[in-house]
Formats: C-alpha cells, structure tokens, sequence
C-alpha cells in the first residue's frame, strides 16, 4: 500500500500512509483510538475506496472496490466478533465451504462426501479435529476462529488480516493460536496482525508498525523492540505518563459478600470494598471472575451467601434489584450486554436515568441532549454527534458509552468486567481516568480482570481467584505479575 489517503466529510483519516507485507510474513499493525489502522485495513480489505494512493500485489496494481474484489486477490479478513462470519445453524464443513456453495458454478452438482472430506483436511493443516458436521452455534469461540481459518485455506488465501484474534481466547487457546499462525507464515501467507496486547507483539510478529494521526510514525523489524517504545510510538509518551494511579480517600466498607456460591464456577467468594477503593479480582480465564461479576448484579441467582451494601442485605433476584440497591455492571461482553449497538449514543446514555428526564411520563428531549453531550465531554467518547449509532462507534468508545450510562445514577458500587477487552492503550487510559474519578467520588470500585499489569497499577488491593476461588490478598505494592500468576495458574493459599 503506498500513499494511502482517506478523508471523511473534510476530515483526513488517512495521510500518505505506506504499508507492506510480505508472503510468509507476521506484520503487526498498531495505534491508539483513531489512529487510521482500523480505516487502512478497510481500504485493503474492500469496505472503503481509498481516496489518494495505490495497493499492488507483486508489482500489479490492484483495483479494490469492494470486500469481493480483495478476496478475488487473496486478501481475506478474520474479525474479532467471529460469529458475524460464521452462519450458525450451518455445518462447520458448510460454512469452512460457504464460497463453494455460494458461487453459482459450484453448488449445481454437491457431493457432500467430497465437502466434508476436503474440510476435514483443511482443518487438519491448522491442526484440529473438529467434527465437520458439528453446527456452527456448537462451537466455543476458540473452535469458530480455527473454522474460520481452514476457511483461508480453502480459499487460497494471500494475506489475512486478523483483527484482535486473542481477545476473546484463553492463555491456552492463543498458544494454539500462534501455532496456527506459524503454519500460516510456512505456506507462505502474509499476515496483518492487530492485536492491543505487547508482549505477544513482540512475540510473534517478524515487523511492526504504529499508526498515530493518520501516519505510520513507526516501522521497524520486531526483533530487539521494547514495549515502551511501542507505547510511547502509539501514544506520544511513556506507558508511565498515560497510566498514573490516582490517589483517592479510602473510607467506609461499601460492599461485604460472604460466602458467595453458585454451583461449580463460584465457591464461597468473601470480599470486602470501601469508598474510594479499587479492588481488583484478577484471575486467568475461566476462573470464575464473570460469574462472580453476574452474582453481585443479580444477573445469576446465587445457590448461598450474602451481600450487603452499607450494611443493609441486598436481596439482588434480578439487575433491576442491584441497580436500585446501588449496584451497577459494565459486562465484558459489552456489544451483546452493555449497550444497545442499534441506538444512538444519546439513548444509552440516557436509558438508566430516563425517570429523571421525564415531566408527565413525557422525556425532556433538550434534557436528554444536554445529559448526553456533558457526559461525552466527561467522558471524551470520540463520536460525530450524540444521534450517531453506538454500534459504529470504536470499541473503546462503546466501552465509554457502557460505564457513562451509568454515570448519572445513584450507584456506590462500580463492577468493571475486563474493561479493556479488545480496547487499544488510549482509550484504557481513559478508562482508568475515568475509574479513577469515580474513586475519588468515594464509589466503590470491583475491577476483575486477567490482564495482571493492570490490576498491578490500578488496584489498591488485588484478589487472586483460582478454580472459583479467592486464593490469595495482595496489598498495593506487595505483588508481582509472576506472583499473580502463580495463585492464579495453580496456588491456593489462605487469605492473610
């Protein structure tokens, strides 16, 4: 791609922007909230028309108009949110052939045999053996990201972008993962890696670029980069510059749960908040941590224990009974549970407070305008206007939009499910900021997590969760991740 340019309604998004991958190649490209990275990948990939430059492949210049005319030259394009390219109800071997039973020349004679063989050996090259007539909707997210690259294969792929493909996967899954990808780079595909997460980055890719403002203001060989420079490239300044903790008076226990259970997934879970505390919960995937996050919202009944805000018992039956009682969730599963991506910025902004907005069941529309712009402003959501759809909005801005829905309410007590799930560096510093204005709001602050660095500069007190449990306390400043990582892989201790 050389001399890329892009502009929206006079906006420049897009300023001489070049970019090369090569076959048998891993190059990871990054930048911050609006940086241009996401608009280039959708000029390559066909969903816009590149205003200034030119694409080529081996010398030949490229005509890209649309996502079929990329995929025509071998440019294929695996996104975070998998199910939005699989068709549920259909087979795995349905649905790695989909191309083939839609083109007209080849669904006229089927031999489902010779469909479900040739899956079989796609699936094989990635190294799964995924029953091929297993529905779509039966797989975990781990199994629809492999179908779809024995999908690559099948279609003879050149370059694939993979657009946050660890976010949702487990330490383990993403090991696969990198395997998977190294067969990639032997049969010599390109790849075009965009991942928020450093330390593999650095791991597996061969060249890196960073994105700021439109430019590419960083492309090197991966080999020998610091993650500090990577984060000072993407942002300007040094990961210790964005991310500073803020100080807040620690007052008054908030929040008690003693004895918190619910089947096999949460078993006997105590926790103590106060106001101004941030605690975090940190543990690795499938300990148990959403499921805590659902119990405290009343999103899940819990089999026993108790939790109490200020002392008083809180009888959470459903989120409606938490919300009231001064409870309040931002899901890590923010498109399905935290927002509507179907209305505008200003409705999900409104929605928790609309009784406050109303005069004779009627709602204030200059009230709701003026709550809606004062809390994009707060909270610095990049959005054209408040009428703009949330769900075209970046992830990290939707993840804005899902904490300042709650913003306006009456809650005390502040759960953060993985927050920064699939969110670039600038919008978690953000996030952190706005965390932290809450904390010194005097508001109670849960941040379960398994992103240990995190916790580590955020937290005033962490608790490790192990197989459902809480299995160790660390006060600020007493871990390392290396320590988290041990209660959390394997350790149980008593609370000290």
């Amino acid at each position: 791609m050389a001399g890329i340019g892009k502009s929206f309604s006079g906006v420049r998004a897009l300023q001489g922007v070049d970019f090369t991958v090569a076959g048998g190649e891993v190059h990871a490209l990054l930048g911050a909230n609006g940086a241009g990275k996401s608009t280039l990948m959708k000029i390559l990939s066909g969903a816009y028309e590149t205003d200034e430059g030119e694409i080529r492949i081996n010398g030949e210049r490229l005509d890209i108009r649309s996502p079929s005319d990329a995929k025509r030259a071998g440019i294929h394009c695996v996104y975070q949110e998998v199910d939005t390219s699989l068709i549920a109800h259909l087979s795995v071997a349905e649905n790695i052939m989909l191309d083939r039973l839609a083109s007209p020349k080849g669904s006229a004679w089927l031999r489902w045999g010779n469909l479900h063989r040739e899956a079989g050996e796609a699936l094989a090259r990635v190294g799964s053996r995924i029953p091929t007539r297993k529905r779509a909707d039966e797989l975990t997210l781990a199994e629809k990201q492999i179908v779809l690259l024995a999908r690559l294969l099948v279609e003879e792929a050149k370059f694939v972008i993979l657009d946050e493909p660890t976010a949702p996967l487990s330490l383990e899954e993403a090991e696969r993962l990198f395997g998977i990808m190294n067969g990639l780079k032997k049969a010599g595909i390109g790849i075009v890696f965009i991942s928020h997460r450093l330390p593999e980055v650095t791991r597996v890719s061969d060249r890196i670029t960073v994105m700021r403002d439109g430019r590419v203001v960083l492309s090197e060989p991966a080999a020998g980069m610091q993650a500090g420079d990577i984060v000072r490239a993407m942002l300007g300044r040094s990961f210790e510059e964005e991310f500073p903790k803020t100080d807040a008076p620690i007052g008054d226990t908030l929040l008690e749960v003693k004895g918190l259970t619910a089947g096999h997934r949460v078993k006997g879970v105590d926790l103590t908040v106060r106001e101004g505390e941030v605690v975090a919960v940190v543990g690795l995937v499938g300990a148990g941590k959403t499921e805590l996050s659902r119990l405290l919202f009343g999103a899940d009944p819990a089999d026993q224990g108790e939790v109490a805000l200020e002392g008083r018992k809180v009888a959470s039956a459903a989120p409606a009974d938490a919300v009231r009682s001064g409870i309040v969730l931002v899901p890590e599963e923010r498109r399905k549970e935290g927002i509507f991506v179907g209305s505008s910025v200003l409705h999900n902004l409104s929605l928790p407070i609309l009784k406050s907005l109303a005069r004779f069941s009627f709602i204030s529309g200059p009230g709701e305008r003026r709550h809606a712009e004062d809390m994009i402003g707060r909270l610095g959501i990049k959005t054209p206007s408040p009428g703009q759809l949330t769900g075209f909005l970046s992830g990290g801005n939707q993840q804005k939009v899902a904490i300042g829905k709650w913003m306006s309410t009456d809650a005390k007590v502040f759960l953060f499910d993985e927050p920064t799930k699939g969110v670039d560096v600038g919008a978690k510093r953000d996030i952190f900021r706005i965390i932290g204005e809450l904390a010194r709001q005097g508001k109670g602050i849960v941040y379960l997590t398994c992103e240990f660095a995190e916790a580590l500069g955020l937290a005033d007190r962490i608790l490790v969760m192990c197989d459902g449990r809480i299995v160790k306390q660390f006060a600020r400043g007493e871990a390392t991740q290396e320590d988290l990582l041990l209660y959390a892989s394997a350790g149980r201790e008593d609370l000290k």
